[in-house]
């Protein structure tokens, strides 16, 4: 007999068993490979503790990773990417049992192993070493700054439970884990069943790698009916599927009044929009071609991101259908992946290819004319390189219906989530953005042109309703990394029929698994709970430079007072001299006057600035290293000839490096004059070595 699939989950492998013969054995799904129709596995979760797991994941996973800081969960990602790319051979020799070519697997594999890099390094770049995220500025809510207020991050604390699609079974379960993972939360892998084995073997690896903090990762094999009941409020669902699984998931009360959190990315009906001037032979129109056939085989046009309403001119259709015939003959060769020389494999499943060729039918029905490709079970090249039919192979051939009516309602509702594609024709530009928002909000539209003004109607039209844009022309057709590819750093995710979540995103993903808190109270409580010092907040002075002290030394609200320098008129006109900067501002006493912002002839900034660092720097090799750069810069107050100026430098963030012998300081900076004003604010930031350096 077949074996079952195992789960991971409370920290060890399990499979069905039946030591009292409760299990009946047959309620197993068995796994076939998509070419072949061959057994490969069987998938059943009968007599899995699902609320175990869960609590597991609340319970100890949660407070595994609420060990770490952001940056070192990040670097965890890093090591998770390399752990996988030393294995990566392994999951492509599996992925091709789903049907995937090599290059389908690179998307699914590789582009996985991509986004846990990605998150690591933005991670590390954009987040603080802490467990709290703070977003945005001070809010003042006392006029004696003893009364703050700001927005802090922190991680949900219950368990992340990913619901993924057959499509995409490593860089779907990936994507989903890297942000939960950086922010905190504990993740529940179930895959779709189909290929559910690819991601039973990523977990796999990584598991062995001995890397996993224990319980943030769990893999559940099989079906999860009553998921939503064992869920509560912390906890946080990503699905990936369709719209209406999606619908009946939402409607749940744990996510209706309980306070989970339920995310979705859901089929979409994207379109691509080629221009009205990118005719036959036109750099944009062979990139549009090439670029619709891509998305036609790619994965056998199982991606969510796919083309599915090719928008074209009415003048330009019949020149679009024979390009694509003419590419699909040329470029696409249908069959097992494991045969050389095949381009598109099969479907994920059997029951997958019906559903596909049903919702085609729905597409005829409703006027559409196949005019690329053949409903008829197609030949293909078998693994020993024969080729003939595959009766228990998933195979479709590329399809491209058209349809005269562009107005039919089924174009812009049913997806044949295959290698499928329907052309539409519009006369205007207005017609043609009509026409993408009929899909009900998408995934992503590109738009095929390298005219500006139609590029800019069209994308102004259009940007409601897509939660990506890709221009496509002759400058970037080469480089673009096409219609179809999510990135980790740009929304993945679309409004309306899409779902309305977003991923991917940056660090915006991550955000979706915490929670974001108005937080009031003094900068002595604000600086503790958050790691940043605010004005108002404790400093100290000290008996030593606050330069001369590494990081194991330096302390927030470490602080420096300057002395007073006085400006006079020659400082102004010897630095405009010597620095070109001759601006009348700072060189003519009538027309400085006549400017509203000051009161004659003024200090540049930039002196104020460069004597601010001159009043407190430490001119001795030291701890410190380098000056790592200057943020928020305003200039508040105007210096005048005979002002003078002093400094406040103080510690406000430090945040060491996991991997070197050094970190980021980040100084609050204010300059006044005698008067005590402000005239300048910014943020300087240093690398500092973590131990003190030895003279």
């Amino acid at each position: 007999m077949t074996d079952f699939l195992p789960s991971y989950v409370q920290g060890e492998w399990w499979t069905p068993s039946a030591p009292s013969g409760s299990l009946s054995l047959s309620k197993g799904t068995d796994v076939r490979d998509a070419s072949t129709g061959e057994i490969i596995t069987r998938v059943s979760t009968e007599g899995l503790d699902l609320a175990a797991a869960l609590e597991y994941a609340r319970t100890t996973g949660h407070a595994s990773l609420a060990e770490l800081t952001f940056h070192q969960r990040a670097l965890l990602l890093k090591q998770f990417a390399l752990a996988l790319t030393e294995r990566k051979d392994e999951l492509y020799a599996i992925s091709a049992r789903t049907g995937a070519t090599k290059s389908d697997s690179w998307i699914d594999i590789d582009g996985g192993i991509g986004v846990l890099f990605s998150y690591s390094g933005k991670g590390r770049r954009e987040l603080p070493n802490s467990r709290v995220h703070v977003d945005g500025a001070v809010e003042p809510l006392s006029k004696d700054g003893s009364f703050l207020g700001r927005h802090v991050y922190t991680t949900l604390p219950g368990a992340a439970v990913q619901i993924n699609a057959f499509n995409f079974p490593v860089w779907g379960s990936l994507e989903k884990l890297a942000p939960a993972f950086l922010a905190g939360m504990p993740t529940v892998v179930k895959p779709a069943t189909p290929t559910g084995y690819l991601a039973e073997a990523m977990v796999r690896i990584l598991v062995e790698s001995g890397l996993l903090p224990e319980g943030s990762l769990q893999l559940i094999s099989g079906s999860v009916p009553d998921l939503l009941d064992h869920l509560r409020l912390g906890d946080l669902v990503g699905f990936t599927g369709s719209a209406s699984t999606a619908e009946k998931l939402r409607q749940h009360p744990a996510v209706q009044t309980g306070g989970v959190r339920f995310t979705t990315e859901t089929d979409s009906i994207n379109a691509s929009v080629l221009g009205t001037d990118a005719v036959a032979g036109s750099p944009e129109f062979d990139a549009y071609i090439r670029q619709l056939v891509v998305e036609m085989t790619s994965k056998a046009g199982q991606k969510c991101t796919a083309i599915r309403r090719a928008i074209v001119p009415a003048a330009t259709a019949d020149a679009v259908i024979d390009a694509v015939r003419t590419r699909i003959a040329q470029k696409t060769v249908l069959g097992d992946p494991r045969a050389e020389g095949v381009t598109m494999g099969p479907l994920a499943s059997t029951a997958q290819r019906d559903e596909v060729l049903r919702q085609v039918q729905k597409l005829q029905d409703a006027g559409g004319r196949v005019v690329v490709g053949s409903t008829d079970a197609p030949d293909v090249r078998h693994a020993d390189g024969s080729a003939g039919p595959a009766p228990d192979g998933a195979f479709v051939a590329p399809l491209l219906l058209r349809f005269d009516d562009p107005s039919v309602e089924a174009v812009h509702d049913v997806e044949a989530f295959g290698p499928v594609s329907s052309l539409l024709t519009y006369s205007t530009t207005a017609e043609a953005a009509d026409l993408v928002a009929r899909g009900g909000g998408s995934l992503v539209t590109s738009i095929a042109t390298h005219d500006s003004a139609q590029a800019v109607e069209l994308a102004t039209r259009i940007a409601p309703f897509n939660g990506r844009m890709l221009l496509l022309d002759r400058d970037n057709s080469r480089t673009s990394t096409g219609h179809g590819s999510p990135l980790p750093g740009l929304v993945h995710g679309g409004p309306g029929r899409a779902g309305g979540g977003e991923e991917l995103g940056g660090i915006r993903a991550v955000l979706h698994h915490m929670q974001r808190t108005a937080v009031q109270g003094s900068p002595e409580m604000l600086t503790a709970l958050t790691g940043v010092w605010h004005a108002g907040a404790a400093t100290s002075a000290g008996d030593r430079h606050p330069f001369r002290k590494s990081l194991a030394e330096l302390r927030i609200g470490d602080q420096i007072a300057s002395d007073a320098r006085e400006v006079t008129l020659d400082d102004i006109e010897t630095f405009a001299h010597f620095t070109g900067d001759t601006f009348y501002a700072h060189m003519g006493e009538e027309s400085a006057a006549a400017n509203p912002f000051f009161p004659g002839r003024v200090a540049h900034g930039y002196l104020l600035v460069s004597w601010a660092a001159g009043l407190f720097v430490d001119p001795e090799p030291g701890p410190v290293l380098a000056n790592y750069g200057l943020e928020n810069l305003r200039f508040i107050t105007p210096v005048s000839p005979g002002d003078s100026i002093r400094v406040e430098l103080t510690a406000k963030q430090i945040t060491p490096r996991e991997t070197d012998e050094y970190g980021e300081v980040r100084w609050d900076a204010v300059i006044r004059n005698q008067r005590d004003e402000i005239v300048a604010t910014y943020d300087v930031l240093t690398l500092v070595s973590k131990e003190p350096i030895a003279a």
